[in-house]
C-alpha cells in the first residue's frame, strides 16, 4: 500500500499572465484536469494551464503550510528565489 502524498503545485496560465497555487492528495494530471472541468475562477478560462512547480509531502499540515507560505511571499517572488537559489 502506497503512503499519501500531498502535493504543493503551481499553474501558470500564459494567456491570462496569472500563477494559482494550490495543494492536493490526486495526482497532479487529475488535479489539473479537474482545474479544467470543473473548477470556477480563473483557472476554468484558462486553456493554457502549465505545470511550473511541484512539491511532495507526507504530511498534509506541512503541505498546507508551504501553500499558505509561498502564497504570503509571493508566487513570482518564490519561484524567483528558486531560480537564483
Amino acid at each position: 500500500m502506497e503512503d499519501q502524498t500531498y502535493k504543493v503545485y503551481i499553474i501558470h496560465s500564459e494567456t491570462l499572465g496569472k500563477y494559482y497555487i494550490g495543494y492536493t492528495s490526486m495526482t497532479i494530471e487529475e488535479r489539473i484536469s479537474r482545474h479544467h472541468c470543473e473548477h470556477s475562477g480563473f483557472t476554468s478560462s484558462a486553456k493554457d494551464l502549465n505545470l511550473v512547480h511541484v512539491v511532495e509531502y507526507t504530511d498534509k499540515n506541512a503541505a498546507i503550510c508551504k501553500e499558505k507560505q509561498i502564497k504570503k511571499r509571493g508566487i513570482k517572488r518564490y519561484l524567483d528565489g528558486l531560480m537564483l537559489g
